[in-house]
């Protein structure tokens, strides 16, 4: 019997590699596998060579979650630590550290708008609020340092894209995203010196798309620049940067669609050992959809580091070619297409990035449960710091003591990639995490952008 069925589904397998339409008798994992992950477990004994899956500084184990899963992370000059959350069902999109396992919503619970009010419906289409003075959904956090004209700020990106999160009556979730809403994607500058609001950016239609979703930051706030540069990782496919002048509060989009900031059409990354598909709840098995994610600027402003989440190439373009516009020149997008620069692979997709005062590249990468940095001086990738705590290293933050601060969330174990399993937990395990290790060779945050 086991032989007749082997053929059979061998069969069946032909038929679909030949453009058939694949049996129902196929089945496709619901989740992706859990199997090999393990908490307070003993090492294997053995006289055999063995990866361990550490190398690096040492790891430290700052801060765990236990209410909310969290994805950006900013650490100020005198340690103090914030993080976001992306959100459906959170009563809290930012919040500021309190302990070793608590967390209190920032700057105010009231600033933080209520689950009730974080969408609407036009027509019986889903948008995202349009408050422009309430946090809806806060992706990215970075903290720029006290200068003669500003105080140190946390800069809050809110996507204005929360995720409505609806259970079923098995117990499973169903997601979805409404569009963005004019007013509800915004950029807001936080004094830390008062926890007060002073700067609120918002973005016209023709800058920010209903479908664009903003996923990280970076500035450079010298004269005659003071600018901020922000990925668009859309995931319906309309990525490229979005540039947003912090002077006057103007915003221009650049490298629209470029094949750089799209995602890797059908890429199947490995978590943990394990391939993985992207199960969203009600829809067919995919792959992943976001394109343009991590993002850093040079010690010297003149160039952005960039890629997809799911790609394996670093990139790079002179940022002169982001900060012209087509009033400059009509050329404006064909220059910047024509001077990225492809760096060549680095071993894996990444997440976040980060840089250092030395010009290193910091590149959070999941599938290796590891940091990464590109050096520009022997234009090589190296690891810098790999264990196996480091479960979907979301984002990262260098504290002015020199250590790197990251996000662990477990992200590829949630429901909403898992069909709606386990509901809002999914298959991840309490606690998340901050974790963090001390840069090499006098790393510290980069300084030189500010006047």
């Amino acid at each position: 019997m086991r032989f007749i069925l082997a053929g059979l589904l061998l069969a069946g397998l032909a038929q679909a590699q030949s453009g058939a339409v694949p049996s129902a008798s196929l089945q496709q994992d619901n989740t992706i596998s859990t199997e090999g992950l393990v908490q307070n477990s003993s090492r294997y004994n053995t006289i055999l060579r063995v990866d361990n899956g550490t190398y690096g500084p040492p790891i430290e184990e700052v801060h765990y979650f236990y209410n909310y899963w969290p994805i950006g992370i900013a650490v100020s000059s005198t340690g103090r630590i914030f993080v976001s959350y992306t959100r459906g069902m959170y009563d809290y999109t930012l919040a500021e550290v309190a302990n070793m396992t608590a967390e209190v919503p920032y700057p105010s619970a009231s600033l933080n708008l209520p689950p009730s009010q974080l969408n609407t419906t036009f027509n019986t289409i889903s948008f995202g609020s349009n408050n422009s003075s309430g946090f809806i959904s806060v992706q990215a956090l970075y903290i720029t340092p006290n200068t003669s004209t500003r105080p140190e700020t946390l800069w809050v990106l809110d996507t204005g894209r929360p995720t409505i999160d609806t259970m079923t009556s098995g117990g499973a979730m169903t997601q979805s995203m409404p569009y963005g809403n004019p007013g509800g994607p915004k950029i807001v500058g936080i004094s830390l010196t008062n926890n007060s609001i002073y700067a609120t950016y918002t973005f016209p239609p023709d800058v920010h798309f209903p479908d664009s979703y903003m996923n990280d930051l970076r500035f450079d706030l010298r004269p005659g620049r003071n600018i901020a540069y922000i990925v668009d990782s859309s995931n319906e496919g309309r990525t490229g940067f979005i540039m947003l002048n912090l002077t006057d509060g103007s915003s221009w989009r650049r490298l629209n669609q470029h094949p750089s900031t799209l995602r890797i059409y059908n890429d199947v990354p490995s978590y943990q050992g394990h391939p993985f598909y992207y199960r969203v709840p009600g829809q067919p098995l995919s792959h992943q959809p976001e394109g343009l994610d991590g993002i850093q600027i040079t010690p010297d402003g003149q160039y952005i580091y960039y890629s997809p989440i799911n790609s394996r190439y670093l990139y790079r373009i002179p940022t002169a070619n982001l900060l012209t516009r087509d009033s400059d020149t009509p050329l404006a997008e064909q220059a910047a297409s024509n001077n990225v620069t492809n760096l060549g692979q680095r071993g894996a997709e990444a997440n976040g990035f980060e840089g250092d005062n030395n010009g290193l590249i910091y590149q959070c990468m999941p599938e290796n449960n590891a940091i990464y940095y590109y050096d520009p001086n022997d234009l090589q990738v190296h690891g810098f710091v790999r264990d196996p705590r480091i479960l979907w290293p979301d984002g990262a933050s260098i504290g002015a003591d020199g250590y790197i601060y990251m996000i662990i969330n477990q992200l590829p174990y949630s429901g909403g990639w898992n069909n709606g399993v386990g509901g809002n937990l999914g298959l991840r395990e309490y606690p998340g995490a901050i974790l963090r290790a001390k840069l090499n060779n006098g790393g510290r945050k980069i300084t030189t952008l500010w006047e």
